[in-house]
């Protein structure tokens, strides 16, 4: 892949990661009620939620590709237009500041694990992400394996560092070792990134 495109898809994927969504709220809140170590199995269940969005998501991605320049370009747009989405709502959104409390210390593993699963499988944005945004960095005139190595395991590492983050995030709330607003603050600077990596896509496609 070309140095330029990687940086881009580096950035983008960091930024959609690390912004707070329902599995972001759900790992911090087991990072508050289980500490952070054993939030990891509900990382890990994102994690593999996302893994196999992302092989569902692939094995599709050649053939759009090859069948339609259209379909790609609309493809593309659709992306655009949903990182702005997400920035404008991580902006304005009063229910973007991650809320935990302490309760009940869950014991099993596999229940964490199960939570974190389920909770980003069953969220039509994790599709979205991978079906409207990931496209937009193939290089079709490469081969096309390489390149999908590279970005999904580029996505599965920063899946499990940005959800890890949040699960200790959520413990350290828990202890009062950070308030809300900072939190908030989080929230609106990634948003703002968001709304800027949205325009940087546009310039893209108009130059392909």
């Amino acid at each position: 892949m070309p140095i330029e495109i990687l940086i881009l898809f580096l950035f983008t994927t960091a930024v959609v990661v690390f912004s707070p969504g329902a599995a972001a709220i759900a790992i911090a809140s087991q990072g508050a009620t289980n500490g952070g170590k054993r939030a990891i199995a509900g990382v890990f269940g994102v994690a593999f939620a996302n893994v196999v969005y992302f092989v569902l998501s692939a094995t599709g991605i050649a053939a759009l590709i090859v069948a339609s320049n259209l379909v790609f370009l609309t493809i593309k747009w659709v992306g655009v237009a949903y990182l702005i989405y997400l920035g404008m709502t991580a902006i304005f959104s009063t229910s973007g500041v991650i809320n935990v409390s302490v309760g009940k210390r869950q014991t099993h593993l596999g229940r964490l694990f199960s939570q974190g699963f389920i909770i980003e499988f069953s969220n039509p944005k994790a599709l979205l992400y991978f079906t409207a945004i990931l496209p937009q960095f193939v290089q079709p005139e490469l081969p096309l394996l390489p390149q999908l190595i590279i970005m999904g395991s580029i996505t599965l590492v920063m899946d499990v560092v940005s959800y890890g983050a949040y699960g200790f995030l959520g413990d350290r709330i828990a202890q009062g070792g950070l308030k809300a607003w900072v939190v908030n603050v989080i929230n609106k600077v990634a948003g703002g990134a968001l709304i800027y990596v949205g325009y940087k896509m546009a310039s893209v496609s108009a130059g392909r």
